[in-house]
């Protein structure tokens, strides 16, 4: 059986290649640095490649079937500190890079993407979940491969409907991004059923968040912080920046399912995925570079596939011409997730199954089943076209 696919697979590659022209395509990998606190875990220390890591995977990618065609892939990539990223980009932009996968915060996302507009580049953001960059903050040159606050909180919410879970006991923290996921859970839960018995804010007083006595004193504050709650049946945590969610699953005052920023957490790739063949993407990404992969890994990854597979099937490096055919039906791309990956044409966000994940497996896939959609089920998460105020695509 094997023997026989060889040939049919040589003929499928040779019905693109006839008529293929040489293409260098050049893209660019920009990562903006924050200042931040040492995380909660030193198991979430962010390593010096992250991000890169994917590119390097994805050229490699795009090579297997671009050396059969004569196109060549190579990307730049480069780190800076948010006042540097313009002139990291106006770099990129002078060598010829039209295509640039960014790793940064909204701010900077759309000050970027509004820069490369001038100059007919592409941006993909791998990133930024907020609501604002695929509704009325929109670009006609910005292309959504992280998903957003909205997709995160749907994936949570639909599992917590399955479940029975209805009556929600939402803690969030004070912090802007933290106050923005917040509003997306309770967007959730009107948009599923649920109730949110009770809110509250836990409050980020500043200073370190890891010290030789910080467990003994969350171990002491945060059941007393939760104390006298409505009755629920989960506490969904919105906790963005990561100063406290970690800490809840075990320090509730009433025991409960923890889903959110801590417990049972959403996410579009972890270390341990196998399914639908992602057993053969880990060891690749292991064996390039000796760690497993993490979630700003996966979108770089995906975004210059995407960017792979339109130069594949149009035979250009023009990003207009790119651009078009990914926001196309015609366009549909393998992402280990268990159906392809596709993008929507009004906001430029992509559609894909979000994993949910408690620290060691896979627990749940949503789009949950009995979710339906007139399009397709990947639409129940996040903004569909009714919401989004985005009118740059049309």
């Amino acid at each position: 059986m094997q023997t026989k696919a060889l040939p049919l697979l040589a003929a499928a590659f040779a019905s693109i290649a006839f008529g293929a022209q040489a293409l260098d395509i050049r893209a660019g990998v920009l990562r903006v640095d924050y200042p931040a606190l040492l995380p909660i875990s030193r198991y979430d220390i962010r390593p010096d490649d992250l991000a890169f890591a994917g590119a390097m995977l994805a050229d490699e990618d795009n090579a297997t079937t671009g050396r059969f065609l004569g196109h060549s892939y190579e990307t730049v990539t480069a780190s800076t500190a948010p006042d540097m990223a313009m002139a990291a980009l106006e770099e990129m932009l002078g060598t010829g890079i039209r295509y640039v996968v960014v790793d940064a915060k909204a701010p900077e996302i759309a000050a970027l993407a509004e820069r490369a507009a001038q100059d007919g580049a592409l941006i993909f953001n791998s990133r930024a979940p907020d609501a604002a960059l695929r509704s009325e903050a929109c670009h006609a040159n910005l292309l959504h491969i992280a998903p957003s606050n909205a997709m995160m909180a749907d994936a949570v919410a639909q599992f917590a409907i399955w479940k029975q879970w209805k009556r929600w006991f939402l803690v969030s923290g004070s912090n802007p991004a933290d106050r923005a996921l917040a509003d997306a859970y309770r967007h959730a839960a009107a948009k599923f059923g649920a109730t949110i018995v009770e809110e509250r804010i836990f409050e980020d007083t500043g200073g370190a968040r890891r010290t030789d006595s910080g467990h003994v004193l969350v171990q002491r504050q945060l059941p007393t912080f939760l104390q006298g709650a409505e009755a629920h049946d989960v506490v969904i945590a919105a906790d963005a920046t990561d100063y406290f969610a970690a800490y809840l699953p075990f320090h509730l005052w009433t025991p409960r399912p923890v889903l959110g920023s801590a417990g049972l957490r959403p996410v579009a790739i972890h270390g341990a995925h196998e399914a639908w063949g992602a057993t053969q993407f880990q060891n690749r990404f292991e064996t390039l570079t000796r760690r497993h992969v993490m979630d700003e890994d996966f979108n770089t990854w995906l975004a210059l596939r995407v960017l792979g597979e339109a130069v594949t099937r149009t035979s250009s490096n023009d990003p207009a011409v790119i651009e078009d055919y990914v926001l196309s039906e015609d366009f549909e791309l393998a992402a280990f997730k268990g159906q392809k990956v596709t993008f929507r044409p009004w906001n430029g966000q992509l559609r894909q199954p979000i994993l949910l994940y408690d620290g060691r497996i896979t627990v749940s896939v949503s789009p949950q089943d009995g979710f339906l959609h007139r399009v397709s089920p990947l639409d129940t998460l996040g903004l569909d076209e009714p919401e989004s105020n985005c009118t740059a695509f049309e």
